[in-house]
């Protein structure tokens, strides 16, 4: 086994959705974060997308953990056993003769708290990390997505994860402004899953609202290209017999509603106490949307049509994070935005 294999340094975008870790440039793991662990022994059985078919279905001996809530770490213990186990499976599992010497850079929420910060240096170092560098999503979006982050120049990134939504005005190296709201892919799920309740009587788990959300999630009322209606089925409240229902993405509209209203008025606060000559500089470059949110069909159009500003959607918004994260990696002394 090569020895250099040891001294690989990894990016990682630790969501609360999802994990992603690149080598190189190389997306070498894209799993849910989420991780199986034994009621009895209490170790982990099964992370990634093997510990999230079990979610909302295990027995009463194993219990299904997201370690992060709103996008910091809620529980170290099953955060520190998912760390170690995507590392192991990135191509960093320990040998017998030699430990793994990694370097890593994470991608953190813009408004985390000293103590959350720890919690994840902490787990990452018990999870075999030799240095850990933190960086804040947006400023990692802002590198994933290609822009220029040390130009004197505003740019305005959101990056809408599953726990938050980083909304950031970025230049010269720093983020001048910056707001972390939680209202993100998981309110979006939790949204359809009331809507259902109240309309139709049935209750759905997360990982159906989240299909949901996927197949016809939508911000508009009226799309150019119309998904086909999702079919759900579940059991009636009321009456307690299976009954199926089709979900319209004008439905998911409907109830995302609220939510999305509440992204644009941070954005609206953000822009209102950007500095003239950056806001200029925004309007004219337009906004840029990252993570699994910017996804949501008619977002970019809602946004533009709101605040009569360009919005662009970036070309892999998923990987916007992690990748801005490893070119952040490859350039550890330059980037003096980077948290050790």
């Amino acid at each position: 086994m090569s020895l250099g294999l040891f001294s690989q340094d990894l990016a990682i975008d630790l969501g609360t959705a999802n994990t992603v870790i690149l080598i190189n440039d190389k997306v070498v793991l894209d799993q849910p974060s989420i991780v199986a662990i034994d009621n009895k022994s209490n170790k982990p059985i099964a992370i990634g997308q093997e510990a999230k078919v079990m979610h909302e279905k295990v027995n009463p001996t194993i219990k299904t953990v997201r370690p992060l809530k709103d996008g910091v770490i809620a529980d170290f213990t099953a955060a520190e056993m998912m760390i170690r186990g995507f590392i192991e499976r990135a191509g960093g599992k320990r040998h017998f003769l030699f430990s793994p010497n990694y370097r890593i850079v994470i991608g953190i929420p813009s408004g985390s708290t000293e103590v959350e910060i720890r919690a994840v240096r902490d787990s990452s170092e018990a999870a075999g990390a030799k240095s850990v560098y933190m960086i804040h999503e947006p400023m990692a979006a802002a590198l994933g997505i290609g822009l220029d982050v040390e130009a004197p120049k505003g740019n305005m990134v959101i990056d809408i994860g599953g726990g938050t939504a980083e909304i950031a005005v970025i230049s010269l190296g720093g983020i001048v402004l910056q707001e972390s709201i939680k209202v993100a892919g998981d309110v979006f799920n939790a949204d359809i899953q009331n809507y259902l309740k109240q309309q139709y009587n049935i209750r759905v788990g997360e990982s159906t609202a989240e299909k949901i959300k996927i197949a016809v999630g939508s911000v508009l009322p009226q799309l150019d290209e119309e998904p086909e209606p999702y079919p759900v089925t579940s059991q009636n409240l009321v009456t307690s017999r299976p009954i199926t229902v089709k979900v319209t993405y004008q439905e998911v509209a409907m109830c995302l509603d609220k939510s999305i209203a509440r992204i644009e008025s941070s954005i609206i606060h953000i822009l209102e106490q950007t500095p003239p000559e950056l806001y200029s500089d925004i309007v004219e470059t337009g906004i840029y949307l990252s993570g699994g949110g910017a996804l949501l069909r008619g977002l970019a159009k809602r946004l533009s049509d709101t605040l009569n500003i360009p919005f662009h959607v970036a070309d892999d918004p998923l990987h916007a994070v992690a990748r801005g994260t490893c070119h952040a990696l490859k350039n550890l002394e330059r980037y003096n935005f980077l948290i050790r």
